[in-house]
């Protein structure tokens, strides 16, 4: 999956297909997460909002399914 690095003293960068409903994010430290059956308006809404990783604690963080990437799988 395709991400967009961001500004943010969290994330590195973030991905979403929306086909997939699937969220991507890239943490600093290099880990990498898969967040699944995630509404678009939620990448929209992480993608615009001034803190990403206030904004992903108050509305993705434990909400949704996810999967820690292994590295073979992020390109890294």
């Amino acid at each position: 999956m395709e991400r967009t690095a961001v500004e943010s003293s969290q994330i590195v960068s973030i991905g979403f297909e929306p086909e997939l409903e699937t969220l991507e994010i890239e943490f600093k430290g290099g880990k990498v997460y898969r967040y699944f059956e995630v509404p678009g308006i939620r990448h929209t809404e992480l993608m615009a909002a001034e803190s990403k990783g206030k904004y992903f604690g108050q509305h993705i963080r434990g909400k949704y399914v996810f999967k820690k990437l292994e590295p073979e799988l992020t390109g890294a």
